[in-house]
C-alpha cells in the first residue's frame, strides 16, 4: 500500500517505514496537505495528516485511489466526512495521546497569563534586571470554570486541585464519578460564566461549539476575567473576544488554536491562483493577527500537544490504526 505522511518529520517517518515493514510504500513531506500540493501525491492509497492539513472535498478529489485517512490527531474537524462517506474512505484518529500534555499547555499559558512571565523574561533580556511588572494574581482559591470534562477537562481538573483552586464544570453530558469530587461542581454555561476567575475551555469543534463563547458569553464573565483555549479556534468568536479584550471585561487570553490556522501558517495561500477566499474568512485572519500582537494575550502555536510522550502515542497508534485498516478491522474509526 501506498502511504503518504503530510506535515510529518523525517526522523519519525523512516522509525514508521520500518515499523510498518515492506508491504507499505511510505512517502512524507513536512508540508501540510492542502489543495495545492494534493495533486503530488495522487497515488496514495493511505494518507497520514497532522494540524494545519485540509481535507475538504477539493483536496480529497484529487486522490482518486486513497482508502484511508489515518489523522494523528483526536480531532478530525478538517475532513469532510460526507466526502469520506460517500466515496468508501475510512477515517480514523488517534482518540487519546496528550490528556496530561493539553492540560499542563493550559496551566503554562494560565501562569505565564497570571505572572506576566513573557513581559518579565523579554525585560531582563534587554538587561532590564530593574523592571517591575504590573501586579500578578494567585491561583489557590480562584475558581477555574472548565468546559468539557472529557479526558482533557479532567485532567484539568485534577491539576486546579492541585493548585487549591475551586472548580465549577460545564459539559453536555456530565459525569455522574466527576459530581463527586471535593471542591467541584456542575453547572450550566451561564452560572460558569458568572463564577469563574478563569474558563479554560476543553470541548471539540461540533457544529454545537462553533462560536459557542461570543459577545453574551464575555459579557457574562465576571469583569476582568481570563480565557484559555487548547481546545479548537472556532470555539471562540474572534471578533467578540477581541471586543471583550478592548472594553476591559476579559482581562486577558492565554490560546494555542486560532480559527484560520493553515492561512497563518502560509499566508502566501491567500495569493494563490484560484484562491477565493470570504470576507468573513479574511476578517478572522485579521482578527488573529490583532490577537498575536495584543499585550494581554499570549499566543502559541497550536503546540499544547507537542511533547516527547504525546508524540510517542500519536505516532504508535496511527502505525497500529494503519496496520488494522491492512487486516480488514479498522481501528479508532470516525468515518
Amino acid at each position: 500500500m501506498k502511504i503518504s505522511f503530510f506535515a510529518a518529520n523525517e526522523a519519525e517517518v523512516v522509525a514508521a517505514a520500518a515499523a510498518l515493514g515492506p508491504g507499505f510504500t511510505v512517502g512524507s513531506t513536512a508540508l501540510p496537505l492542502d489543495a495545492h500540493i494534493a495533486g503530488n501525491y495522487a497515488d496514495s492509497e493511505i494518507v497520514s495528516t497532522f494540524v494545519g492539513c485540509t481535507l475538504s472535498k477539493a483536496v480529497l478529489v484529487q486522490f482518486p485511489k486513497l482508502r484511508l485517512i489515518a489523522v494523528r490527531a483526536t480531532g478530525y474537524d478538517n475532513v469532510d466526512l460526507d466526502y469520506c462517506m460517500a466515496h468508501g474512505i475510512v477515517v480514523s484518529t488517534v482518540p487519546a495521546y496528550g490528556d496530561a500534555t493539553v492540560a499542563e499547555h493550559a496551566f503554562a499559558l494560565l501562569l505565564a497569563l497570571s505572572r506576566h512571565l513573557v513581559a518579565c523574561v523579554e525585560a531582563t533580556r534587554r538587561g532590564e534586571f530593574g523592571y517591575v511588572p504590573a501586579r500578578g494574581f494567585e491561583l489557590r482559591d480562584k475558581v477555574l470554570g472548565v468546559v468539557g470534562t472529557g479526558r482533557i477537562g479532567r485532567r484539568a481538573i485534577e491539576m486546579a486541585h492541585g493548585f487549591g483552586m475551586k472548580v465549577v464544570a460545564f459539559d453536555a453530558f456530565p459525569s455522574a464519578e466527576l459530581k463527586e469530587t471535593p471542591a467541584f461542581r456542575y453547572a450550566s454555561l451561564p452560572e460558569l460564566l458568572s463564577a469563574a476567575d478563569i474558563v479554560t475551555l476543553h470541548v471539540p469543534a461540533t457544529p454545537e461549539t462553533i462560536g459557542l463563547i461570543g459577545d453574551r458569553e464575555f459579557d457574562q464573565m465576571k469583569p476582568g476575567a481570563m480565557l484559555i483555549n487548547t481546545a479548537r479556534g472556532q470555539v471562540v468568536d474572534t471578533p467578540a473576544l477581541i471586543r471583550a479584550l478592548a472594553s476591559g471585561r476579559l482581562g486577558g487570553a492565554g490560546l494555542d488554536v486560532l480559527p484560520q490556522e493553515p492561512l497563518l501558517r502560509r499566508e502566501d495561500a491567500l495569493f494563490k491562483a484560484g484562491t477565493t477566499e470570504t470576507a468573513s474568512v479574511l476578517k478572522d485572519v485579521v482578527a488573529d493577527h490583532t490577537l498575536t500582537s495584543h499585550p494581554n494575550v499570549l499566543v502559541t502555536p497550536h503546540n499544547a500537544y507537542n511533547t516527547v510522550e504525546a508524540f510517542q502515542r500519536i505516532m504508535d497508534t496511527t502505525l497500529d490504526n494503519i496496520r488494522a485498516f491492512a487486516g480488514g478491522a479498522p481501528a479508532n474509526r470516525v468515518a
